[in-house]
């Protein structure tokens, strides 16, 4: 235990006086791989945000369905129920439509409001709840060819458009982080190659009096590897300092915006996974950088 605990010692004591000798450029790496891992981690949050608002609209169940001026909900309300796709319908009328709307706008005078435009210029609305979401599509087309339909509307315009979004942000966060993390191990790599070359004549002593390649050499990948945490950790830091400015922003926003932004709060593991993955991450690099410096020693 003794002797593990020597050699522990030893590991950080050299490790520490790499790091005291990097000089300037220890920061360099560190805020590179720190600049690497906050745009990846606000890249990945997103993702994992938009995912979930994918399957927020991806499982409205929900069709409405727009009628004729002249035709009237109850007409059909028999047809739609017959449908194997349906699982339950709700009509509203113009005139609860119309009424519901002009309250919402703070009109007092329901019929003066209703005269002015020359009648109630809305149309019967049905609600139609679908079995599951995978029918919605098919159950929205046999709407449509129901005569006196004018309009059918869901959510698979919307769902379509967050997933071609949700595309194109996976295509330019794999750009970005290819980019970023090339750049954070040759930084990484530089680095340590500078504190090798200033310990140049301890390593040649070292190795005369017998010591391994791996011992020697070891204090330095450990160094690579401290940038990566250390990178990891501020990414981490200013993530949560963005999240909280963010929250504060949105707190008087809308209750729509509200909404959406409840909704797009990350789940418990993935709080508690994003850090880990960003330390993890930021290790790797520091470590693959330290592997190219030593590569040639």
């Amino acid at each position: 235990m003794l002797k593990f605990l020597t050699k522990l010692d030893y590991l950080l004591k050299e490790t520490f006086l790499g790091l005291h000798r990097g000089g300037w450029m220890n920061w360099a790496a560190v805020s590179t791989v720190a600049v690497l891992l906050f745009l990846f981690g606000i890249s990945l949050q997103t993702s994992w945000q938009v995912e979930k608002l994918l399957h927020q609209f991806g499982s409205q169940l929900e069709v409405s369905v727009y009628l004729e001026p002249s035709a009237r909900g109850e007409s059909i309300e028999t047809i739609i129920a017959k449908m194997p796709e349906v699982a339950t319908i709700k009509t509203i009328t113009k005139e609860q439509a119309w009424t519901k709307l002009v309250k919402e706008m703070g009109i007092s005078d329901i019929e003066g409001a209703t005269q002015q435009l020359d009648g109630n210029p809305l149309v019967d609305e049905i609600k139609v709840k679908a079995i599951n979401s995978q029918v919605v599509p098919d159950l929205a087309t046999q709407l449509a060819k129901i005569p006196v339909v004018d309009t059918v509307q869901y959510v698979d315009e919307a769902v379509r458009r967050i997933a071609q979004l949700h595309r194109g942000l996976n295509w330019v966060t794999l750009t970005i982080t290819l980019i970023l993390t090339l750049t954070s191990i040759a930084v990484t790599s530089i680095t340590i190659r500078l504190v090798l070359v200033a310990r140049k004549r301890e390593i040649e002593i070292m190795q005369l009096v017998g010591a391994t390649s791996t011992w020697i050499y070891l204090p330095f990948i450990l160094q690579g590897i401290t940038f990566g945490i250390l990178g990891g950790a501020v990414a981490w830091s200013f993530i949560s300092l963005v999240q909280q400015l963010l929250n504060k922003l949105l707190t008087n926003q809308p209750e729509f915006i509200q909404f959406l932004t409840n909704g797009l709060q990350l789940t418990s593991l993935q709080i508690l996974l994003l850090p880990v993955i960003l330390l993890s991450f930021g290790a790797t690099v520091g470590l693959i950088g330290s592997l190219f410096a030593l590569r040639r020693a």
